[in-house]
This record gives C-alpha cells, sequence and structure tokens, in this order.
C-alpha cells in the first residue's frame, strides 16, 4: 500500500511532489463528466513518468487480437478505449527554456482534487535549471452542466526575474495508446483550422470512422489587463499550438483561460462536428470561467444532495466513500442507453474500457439507490439492445436456436476478450445479466420491463445454460465442465459451484418471467412466443435440467465446493504467505497460482451474496469461514461482497477491514495497480458494502428492510436512498437509528425485522 495522498473529508490531497508515484496520481485525480473524461496530466510539458490519457464515451478502435496461436471462435479484435485528442496542453517557456518538473528543481507542490465541487486545483513553484523561480496555478473541470465542455484556468507569476514568457496552447491529435497490440495510432487527421485564439481539429478513428472534432479558444491576461498580441499558428499533420509571448517583471500576475469543445460524431452528423465545436467552444468562452464553473458546481451540489454518504468519525472512510460516489457519478450519467459503464472509466486504457459484468452485479444496485429509475433501466436496455450480437457470439461457440452468450467485454455487444479462459469459460456472467433483470424487477416494481425487454433476454440466456450443460451417467444428474468461476486463479474446472447454480437460478426464472408475462400481459405474451418460437418441449427440457443439476459440496465441513476436486489442493490460508508474494499475480508463474488453493476473488461466496435467502444463516458462516481465509483479494471486486457477508454474520471487525479495503483501494493502491487506471466499476461494490453490508438494507416482497449496525470507529452515518416514488434518509449512531421519509406518501419498511409505516414527510426512530 502507499499512503502519500492525505485523509480529508472532500478532497483528495497530494502534497509535495511524488514522481515516483505520478501515473498512479494521474489516475486518482481524474475528472470527467458521463461524455469525456481526462486523467489528471499537466498542462505544461512533462519529460517524467506519465500515461497520457483523454478519452471520449463510445470512441474505441478494433486493435487486432494479439495471440499465438489462434483458434476457432477466438474474437477477431481487443477493443481499445482510445486515447483521444489532448485538449489539455499548455507548453510554457521562459525565456526560450521550456516549463517541466522532471528537469526543475520543484520548491513546493500542492495537488487536489475538489469533489464537492468536481474540480481539479494544482499549485506549484519551482526553480527552472537558469535558477529563475515561477509560481503556477491550473483549475481544471470538465463541465456537468454541459457534457461538450472543459475549462482550465492557468496562472503564472515569475517569483525571482523579469523576462519573457511564451504560453503555447494546443490541441494535439497525434496520440498513440500505451496498450497498443501493434504499436499503431489509431487516429486519422481529416480537418483542422486555426484562428486567432481559436484551432481546432477533427479526427478520425481508423475502422470504426468515429469522428471527433477537439477545439479551443484562449484569453490571456497580465495584471488584470487583457494581452491583445497576435498568436503565432504552429501548425502540422494533426496539432495545431498557438504561441503567444508576454514580457513579464517580477510578480506580474499573467492568467491564461482555455475552453475546449468535444464534440463526437455519436452524436452529431459528421459534416456537423466542426461547425458544431465552434459553437460550443465560442458559448463557452463568451459565458466566461466563472460562470461555467459555477453552472458546473450547481451540478455538483445538487447530486451530493441525493448521493452523499457522511461519516462521522472516520476520515479515511469518508473520503473513501466520496471519492468513490464521485469517480461513478463523473464516469455515468445514465442519459444515453448506448453507453455503460468500462472497468477503468475515463481514468485508463486497461481492460480496453469495454463493458464487463460488473455493470450488472456491482453497478446497477449503486443506481437504483442513488438515481433515477431510467438510469438504471438504460443499463439493462443496453443489453437488450446487444441480445443479437449476444446471439452470435454463442453461434460462433457452436450454439444454436437463439441461444444467447452475453460477451466478457464488449464495446457493441461483440466479445472482444481474447484470453480464452475467459472468453469461452467465464460464462458466469451470463447469470449476472440475468440477475441484474431481477433486481431492477425487485427494487424499482417496473413489471413491464419483462414484457418489453427482459423475457427475451432471459429466454436467450436460458437457452444457452440447456445447451452447455449435459448428461453425466455416473452421477445421473446434469454437469457443466470447462468453465472458469468468478475466481479468475482457476481455469477449466469442471462443476463450479456458483456457475451451476446461477445457471439453474436462470432457467427457473425465465420460465417464472413467462408465467408473469403470460397472465399479465396475453397479447404480448404470445407476440413473444411465435418471435422466440418457444414451445412447451423446451419448458420440460429446462425443468428437467433445473430438478436434475449437480452441485458439488463437501459433506465432511458442511460447505458448496468452489469447484470438483477443490479439497485435493494443498489447503493453506493467506496468512501463510510471505509479503513478498503479494499480489500473487504480480510475483507468481500462472501455472502456480492455478496449482493453489489461494482464491482471486468471491466465488461461492458470490452466490450466497446474490441468494442470501435461499441459505439459512450457518450455511453462511461455514462457507465465509472457509473460503475468506483462502482469498488473497487481488480482484477489486472482491473485498466488497465480503464486506456485506461479513456485516450479515456479524463479523463487525472483518466487515469493516473488507470496507477500508474496497473503499480505499485506489487512493493507498492497495493492489500495485492504480497507475493504469481507476476500478470503477468496484467503486459502485463500495456503496454496496456501507448501504447493504453496515445498514443492512434488504428489498424483497415490495418493501424495504434495514438492521443497521455501527463501526466501532464510526460515531455515526446516514446516506440517502431513493426506492420508488420515496426519497428517505437514514441515520445511525450509537443511540440507535432514524429513518426519514421526504416523500409526500407514507411508507411500509421492516426496521431490524418488525413491520413499521413511516408517515410522509415524517421520521420512525428504532
Amino acid at each position: 500500500m502507499k499512503k502519500y495522498l492525505l485523509h480529508d473529508e472532500w478532497k483528495i490531497i497530494e502534497e509535495g511532489f511524488n514522481p515516483e508515484y505520478n501515473e498512479i496520481s494521474e489516475s486518482c485525480f481524474s475528472i470527467g463528466n458521463g461524455r469525456f473524461g481526462q486523467r489528471a496530466n499537466f498542462e505544461e510539458q512533462y519529460s517524467g513518468k506519465s500515461l497520457q490519457g483523454s478519452y471520449v464515451a463510445g470512441v474505441y478502435y478494433p486493435d487486432k487480437t494479439r495471440v499465438g496461436w489462434w483458434k476457432i471462435g477466438y474474437p477477431e479484435y481487443f477493443a481499445k478505449v482510445l486515447n483521444a485528442p489532448n485538449w489539455i496542453g499548455i507548453d510554457v517557456q521562459v525565456d526560450g527554456e521550456v516549463l517541466d518538473l522532471a528537469t526543475a528543481k520543484v520548491l513546493s507542490f500542492r495537488r487536489e482534487l475538489d469533489m464537492k465541487r468536481g474540480v481539479l486545483y494544482r499549485h506549484f513553484i519551482v526553480r527552472m535549471l537558469s535558477g529563475k523561480e515561477l509560481e503556477v496555478t491550473g483549475t481544471r473541470f470538465c463541465s456537468m452542466a454541459n457534457n461538450e465542455v472543459g475549462a482550465i484556468q492557468y496562472e503564472v507569476k515569475p517569483l525571482n526575474f523579469s523576462g519573457l514568457i511564451q504560453f503555447t496552447p494546443y490541441i494535439d491529435a497525434d496520440v498513440v495508446n500505451q496498450d497498443a497490440n501493434w504499436d499503431e495510432k489509431f487516429w486519422i487527421g481529416i480537418a483542422k483550422a486555426a484562428k486567432r485564439r481559436s484551432a481546432y481539429i477533427t479526427a478520425e478513428t481508423k475502422k470504426t470512422a468515429f469522428q471527433v472534432c477537439t477545439g479551443m479558444k484562449f484569453s490571456l491576461s497580465k495584471n488584470g489587463e487583457k494581452v491583445k498580441q497576435e498568436a503565432v499558428q504552429g501548425i502540422e499533420e494533426k496539432y495545431i499550438g498557438l504561441s503567444v509571448a508576454v514580457n513579464c517583471e517580477k510578480g506580474d500576475h499573467l492568467v491564461l483561460h482555455k475552453y475546449a469543445g468535444i464534440i463526437s460524431s455519436r452524436y452529431y452528423d459528421k459534416e456537423q462536428l466542426m461547425d458544431r465545436c465552434v459553437e460550443v467552444v465560442n458559448e463557452a468562452c463568451n459565458t466566461g470561467f466563472k460562470k461555467l464553473l459555477k453552472a458546473h458546481e450547481q451540478v455538483w451540489t445538487d447530486k451530493w444532495k441525493e448521493a452523499d454518504i457522511v461519516i462521522e468519525g472516520d476520515v479515511a472512510a469518508q473520503q473513501g466513500i466520496r471519492f468513490n460516489i464521485f469517480q461513478l457519478y463523473q464516469t455515468y450519467t445514465g442519459d444515453d442507453p448506448r453507453l455503460n459503464i468500462g472497468p477503468k472509466g475515463f481514468t485508463g486504457e486497461k481492460y480496453g474500457g469495454s463493458t464487463y459484468w460488473d455493470t450488472e452485479a456491482y453497478c446497477l444496485p449503486f443506481y437504483l439507490g442513488t438515481a433515477g429509475q431510467n438510469v438504471a433501466r438504460n443499463l439493462l436496455v443496453y443489453r437488450y439492445r446487444h441480445l443479437p450480437k449476444a446471439i452470435e457470439n454463442a453461434e460462433k461457440l457452436g450454439f444454436t436456436g437463439g441461444a444467447a452468450l452475453y460477451p466478457m467485454v464488449t464495446m457493441n455487444g461483440e466479445e472482444c476478450h481474447n484470453e480464452w479462459e475467459i472468453t469461452f469459460e467465464e460464462i458466469h456472467r451470463n447469470g449476472a445479466i440475468a440477475y441484474a433483470i431481477f433486481d431492477y424487477i425487485r427494487y424499482t416494481g417496473d413489471w413491464d420491463y419483462l414484457q418489453e425487454y427482459g423475457l427475451e433476454v432471459l429466454v436467450g440466456i436460458a437457452r444457452f445454460w440447456a445447451q452447455r450443460v449435459h448428461w453425466s451417467e455416473p452421477k445421473q444428474q446434469f454437469v457443466m465442465h470447462g468453465v472458469t468461476g468468478p475466481n479468475e486463479y482457476e481455469n477449466n474446472v469442471n462443476n463450479n459451484w456458483y456457475t451451476n447454480y446461477i445457471a439453474t437460478w436462470c432457467l427457473k426464472y425465465a420460465l417464472e418471467a413467462m408465467d408473469f408475462v403470460q397472465s399479465s400481459k396475453p397479447e404480448r405474451f404470445g407476440e413473444l412466443l411465435g418471435k422466440l418460437n418457444f414451445d412447451e418441449e423446451e419448458s420440460k427440457k429446462w425443468k428437467h435440467i433445473i430438478d436434475n443439476m449437480y452441485y458439488p459440496e463437501d459433506q465432511e465441513r458442511g460447505i458448496f465446493l468452489q469447484q470438483e476436486g477443490f479439497p485435493d489442493k494443498e489447503i493453506r490460508t493467506v496468512d501463510t504467505l510471505r509479503p513478498e508474494d503479494r499480489p500473487l499475480n504480480q510475483n507468481w508463474s500462472w501455472d502456480r497460482i492455478l496449482r493453489s488453493c489461494f482464491i482471486k476473488q468471491a466465488d461461492v461466496l458470490q452466490g450466497l451474496y446474490f441468494f442470501e435467502e435461499q441459505f439459512d444463516e450457518a450455511t453462511h458462516r461455514r462457507n465465509f469461514e472457509f473460503y475468506e481465509p483462502l482469498t488473497v483479494h487481488e480482484s477489486s471486486l472482491s473485498a466488497c461482497v465480503h464486506a456485506i457477508l461479513a456485516s450479515r454474520l456479524g463479523m463487525h471487525d472483518k466487515a469493516y477491514e473488507m470496507y477500508l479495503r474496497t473503499a480505499r483501494l485506489d487512493l493507498d493502491d492497495y493492489n500495485n495497480d492504480t497507475e493504469d487506471g481507476l476500478h470503477i466499476t468496484s467503486m459502485a461494490g463500495t456503496w454496496m458494502a456501507l448501504v447493504e453490508g453496515f445498514g443492512g438494507l434488504r428489498a424483497a416482497a415490495d418493501m424495504l428492510a434495514f438492521d443497521p449496525h455501527l463501526p466501532d470507529k464510526w460515531k455515526s452515518y446516514g446516506f440517502h436512498l431513493r426506492w420508488r416514488n420515496h426519497f428517505l434518509h437514514i441515520l445511525v449512531g450509537r443511540d440507535g437509528a432514524v429513518l426519514k421519509n421526504n416523500s409526500g406518501q407514507p411508507l411500509r419498511v421492516k426496521l431490524r425485522g418488525n413491520p413499521v409505516e413511516v408517515p410522509a414527510n415524517g421520521e420512525v426512530g428504532f
């Protein structure tokens, strides 16, 4: 772990320059607005270690898969979320000497992300090689009020000299992806234009032909007076820089405002991009930095009113949960059902930035509880729109008859993950898609979703499972071979308990959904039967599988087996590992990992989390006490599930340990991998760990239930929650809890197991 970031309730703070951690900071201080995002790269040149990253939602490149031995069924490409044209750049020269924090002596440095306002701030003083000292302050935001605008205020003051300071704000589309499989550049220059203090470049992605027009306009002032001299243009194939040099006296205050527009062909015809970008940039410049910032801050104020979680008595925990909520909201706003939530969001390139099962298993509950119903619905509609591709994916692997296999990694519904043990075997992701439909309807009561979209998806998924299992003569049961469960430190196993269980559950739920649509919407049901070509024989086959599925168990230990043969491993707990062995995936060979008993993340326990009510507490406890000590938590998705289960079992110290791990996973760099981007989707798990874990939230039988406890180190905590047409607030303290109903209708809930009615605009203590 690294603990160089200061603890603060509302801010992420780096005090002092840490070049060895710069890429970690670039991730942690990232900003975005749902439409585009930016790593915390410096505006000025920096020759030290850095991962340049500007990202535009939904824009990707199908990089050719790089594998040693091509096999039938391999995806043809791996989708890269592209490093997009750089809009933040401002080169600075002092009497011809380039400002570069890698070569200058940094006398003081502070980087600050104000999460309450959504603003990135940086202040530093440097002594350049010439001995000249410069004070610089930068303020940057990606507007939440206008998601096509980014703005920068860049202030410079000469401290011990008089001389010529040159500023060169620029747009650079000649960028690369660090993770390019073949060292290829992915952008082609299409058009560019420059005039006085504005510049525009339209670039197009190879193959996918997305176009992005990136524009800028800037103003420069000295001691409050505008600098009017003409800018000198520097134009290359995919670059435009506009330079202005100013004679300065010691102590002069120079301020450069840079307004950027990022316009994508996902939202406009290509012929309109340049004109629209000019319009956006001019409007931003005319509005001015202060008014743009004020409108942006107001959006964040409104979001925090609905989503904030307040923890009293533990600054590290408070900072962690707000950081997670902040990053989630600047990654996904829910206004476009074509978009989804990549595991790195707008903070890095790793994993291709594509959609994983993380969205359904972890992110959906967060948005259900903190945003309007349409946001979560759009996440499900995204998958419905990809159903034809899911059927194609299954067909490529030999499945027929409308069987659907949703991809492990995707941008457009097509599988684009090139590791066979994931692509072919980690098929439990299909179950998460179905579970999300169940979870959404259970929480919102939106049963219409089934007949509009959901049933088609459920049938496609059920058909996949019905073909993926096979009958075992020795067992006289259905089995499933050659899978990878949620624990990716085990590949190509037989009868992974979680996969078998969720497959059966999907078949049951699909049949239940059919019955519901048939009884509630008979005409629509008739349409769907014809469209899906479903008959009674198929229903009988599913029921036969449901009644005869094999689930591996260890009768002596009283636990479900992660997979057949798991007890044959050398069973040793994580506390027997040497510190230098961790994380295993960075220190052990894959062969050694696969042969070990160590578990990357919740596997059997993932199933117990999803299907809690189907197992008694003793079953939960036996499985948790066996598997958690074997778990290294080297998946970002692991700690949150363990925190929730530990809370359910009254293991409050373990729950708190797991909560801190998930809340501060990136801030403290637990797994030595924050440098390539944050773990955005697992951040939703942090919210779950607090609300479902410590808060004891459950949604069942059209009623919310709370059974909260307070961690020993906290004085209190409070969180907001949307539930159908109600807006709730729960406060948990040393003397008990209070549930407030900030809505015009009364609400029936269960508080510590007791049914209670909370009056409209009233509260109940418990």
